[in-house]
Order: C-alpha cells, then structure tokens, then sequence
C-alpha cells in the first residue's frame, strides 16, 4: 500500500515542471476574461470519483444542467477511488487536466501549490459561496485563496447499538460530557457481561480522523499552517497509550481481530456485525451501517478529554469541487459549479450521496425531503454547530501518505513492536519525511 502511495506522490512530482507551467499559461486568465455566458457550442470535461449510484446520479444531473444550457456540453469522466488520482495525475501530466474536478481534501494543497487549480474567487459572483459557513469554506482555501468548494460535511462520531446496551444492561452513555474513561468503562463492561461475544468498542487508530480530534482537544494539530507536521510526540503516545490499555482491558477487540475486521471494510466491521457496542466512524457512514447493522444504531458526540480546549469539533469536507487553472471557459465553469452547489433541482436529483449539503440554504431545503437516517445525520451535525471551531490546517503535499503511516503505527503498537512512545517518534519522522518528499 506504501509504495503504491509512494508512486502517485511520485507522478504527481514528475510533472512539477509541467503543473508550474500551466501556472504561467493560466495567470489570472480566469479573473481577465468574461463570466457572462456566450452562445457559442462549448466542452467541459468534469471528473469524479465514486460507484455506480454516484455515476447515474452525476449523470442526472449532467442531463439537467445541459437542458438548463443547451450550448454547453459536460464530458463524464469517472473511474473508481482507487483508479482515479493516478488516471488524474496522468491527464495533468499530459497536460489535459479536466475542467472541472472532484478534489479531496488530502490532494487539495498538492495540486493547488502547483497551479493546477484555479483559484475560485476568481469566479466572484458567479459562484456565489455566501451559504457556506467560514470554518467549512476555510478548508478549501490555501493563503487567501479559494481552491475547492466543500461539496458536503460531516463529522467524526462514536455510533452507538442501543439495542446491544440495553441487552446488556448498560446506561446509553450522555454524550454531550463523557469522556474517553467513560467510553472505555462502558465497553469494558459489555465485554464482560457478553462474555466476550460482543467486545465494547471497535478499535480506532487506522485513519487521522479520530487523531485530529484527540490532537485538536489537546489544543494541538495535525499539521501547522507552514506545511510542517505539528503533532507533538506527548500528544501522540497518550493516544497510542489509551488504545493499547483499552485493548489489554477487554475494552477492545485482541490485535489479530482488529486488523482482520479493518481489512474487511465497513460490512465486516464490528460495528455492522453487531459485534460491538461503539465503534468510531463519520457521520456520512451512519445510513450504511444501519442498513448493514438491522439494529438502532446513534451517532454520539466524540468524548473529550478533562479540560478539552474549545472549538476542537471541527466539520470534514466529503469532498470539494475544485476547477483547472488552464480553463478556456471560465464562465461556463462557474455556471455548472454554482448549478451543482447552489440550485435546488441538483439538490433534488444528488441528495446526501456526497454527505449533508455544506451550502446551509439547500440544506434546509433538502433535510425534510431525506429519509430517517440522513435526517438523523443532519440532526447530528446541526447539534455540533455551537462546538465547531476553525477548520484544521490544509493537508499539505505528500500528506495523502498518512493512513498508510498511522496504520502502520497502530499496528506495531496493538502488537508490542513499538511502545507508544516509539511510535510517536517514528510515526513523526516518517510524516515529516513524506511532506519533505512531495516538496516541488
């Protein structure tokens, strides 16, 4: 897995050169030319990635938006994740970069450092952003500039069985003030009352999003705004610390079964098994494991350390629209990402297949028009509002590689090979080593 990372950070530096070119070739082209929409037949190519529901449905809407402008003409390209940054870094290399582009957040600053991406405020009024809240339309942004969209929002969370607590006698936990004690007392006491048919808690430490949120309660980071790792090496052992005494408690599943369930993904996961109680997962997963599950499941609020800091909630874009810097056709870019972010009839057609809208108008629109489990999401993310604080520090270029590192880590620690405390230190040089290699 490293070292097919390792090749996409890999072609994506080989065409440094080419990307800084097409930094020269667009200037400020999209600022300088018109955004009032012609009559002349034009092209634009739009990529994205996902499984065939997301296909029809983004060809859906295609077909509205092309009935809305008969002149302009959307060309589909798409491909599964695992296909897709190689076929995109490709197309930059040969310097066919697609006009208009489904971006994530790991590969944003990457590609906008280079000039690939255009600067979206460039696009003014056109694509109006004022319904998007500041700490979700901050996470696009890179030194005052707009490089991607947030298409939708969500938030990490601890789903709950109620129907496992209340076989096994266990109180529903508050979880507007409990604590990681309080989530590992929990699951410690469905392990035992379950014998050991059911274990507390699903383990957690194979993705950044739960260590973004102990990191930010803490009052640190991931990352700091100069591209630099900024974890510090206390922050990172009490993390891999408290993992490693859930597990040895019984709060947690024994390593061999954890790594088993991870590489099964969500449907043979403990949590959609009904295997566990809690289980860490974002709030865009909770309609495929309730389908999955059969059971009640809840999205409960992350617990919190004693003292947590203020603001260390924070919303994850699903994913961003983001537009290529060398567009000949600015005006018509804008008018097809306003119709995907801002108009009713796309939101009727794409619903939360994205997750939860991030425009706030369309997603008061949508929310009642949703079935129960989106609407429970919203709910969910809604409540969050008065505890979300400013958006963490971009991703910078290279910082895709770090599920593959935090994973690695994890795993070293749920098996003795490291102690928390090596793998805080290695786990740091080996992200640092990532930025440095991705650096243009």
């Amino acid at each position: 897995m490293r070292s097919n990372s390792r090749r996409r950070l890999g072609i994506v530096a080989g065409v440094g050169a080419a990307a800084l070119a097409l930094t020269a070739c667009a200037g400020n082209g999209a600022g300088e030319q018109s955004l009032e929409l012609g009559d002349e037949e034009v092209t634009l190519s739009f990529t994205w990635w996902g499984n065939d529901t997301r296909h029809a449905m983004t060809e859906e809407v295609i077909a509205a938006f092309e009935k809305e402008h008969p002149n302009i003409t959307i060309e589909p390209q798409y491909t599964d994740w695992s296909g897709y940054w190689d076929k995109l870094s490709t197309s930059v290399a040969a310097g066919d970069i697609p006009d208009i582009i489904q971006m994530d957040e790991k590969q944003l600053t990457t590609y906008a450092s280079n000039g690939v991406l255009m600067d979206l405020t460039t696009l003014a009024e056109a694509l109006p952003t004022d319904d998007i809240p500041e700490a979700v339309l901050g996470t696009g942004m890179l030194d005052g500039a707009l490089y991607g969209v947030p298409v939708g929002i969500n938030s990490y969370t601890i789903m709950a069985n109620l129907d496992l607590l209340e076989q096994y006698g266990v109180e529903a936990p508050d979880d507007a003030s409990w604590t990681w004690d309080d989530l590992r007392a929990a699951s410690e006491q469905i392990s035992k009352a379950s014998g050991g048919t059911v274990v507390g808690t699903q383990s957690w430490g194979f993705e950044d999003g739960g260590l973004n949120n102990w990191l930010r309660q803490h009052g640190g980071s991931l990352y700091s705004t100069d591209g630099k790792v900024a974890a510090t090496e206390d922050d990172l052992a009490g993390w891999w610390r408290f993992l490693l005494e859930s597990t040895e408690s019984g709060a947690m599943p024994d390593p061999a079964a954890t790594v088993e369930r991870e590489a099964g993904g969500l449907a043979e996961s403990f949590t959609a098994t009904n295997e566990s109680a809690f289980g860490p997962w974002w709030s865009n997963q909770v309609q495929a494991l309730r389908e999955a599950s059969g059971q009640n499941l809840v999205a409960l609020h992350v617990p919190a350390i004693e003292g947590a800091e203020d603001g260390w909630q924070y919303y994850k874009p699903s994913m961003f629209w983001s537009a290529s810097a060398k567009t000949e056709h600015p005006a018509e870019v804008a008018a097809f990402l306003d119709f995907l972010g801002n108009s009713e009839e796309a939101a009727d057609i794409l619903l939360a297949e994205r997750g939860v809208p991030a425009n706030e108008t369309i997603r008061a629109y949508l929310t009642p028009k949703l079935d129960e489990a989106n609407q429970s999401v919203v709910a969910y993310l809604d409540d969050l509002a008065p505890e979300i604080g400013d958006a963490p520090p971009a991703t910078p270029p290279g910082g895709g590689e770090i599920e593959t590192i935090v994973e690695q880590h994890t795993q070293k620690v749920l098996f003795g090979e490291l102690s928390p405390e090596d793998a805080a230190k290695s786990f740091i040089a080996e992200l640092q080593q990532a930025l440095d290699d991705a650096a243009f």
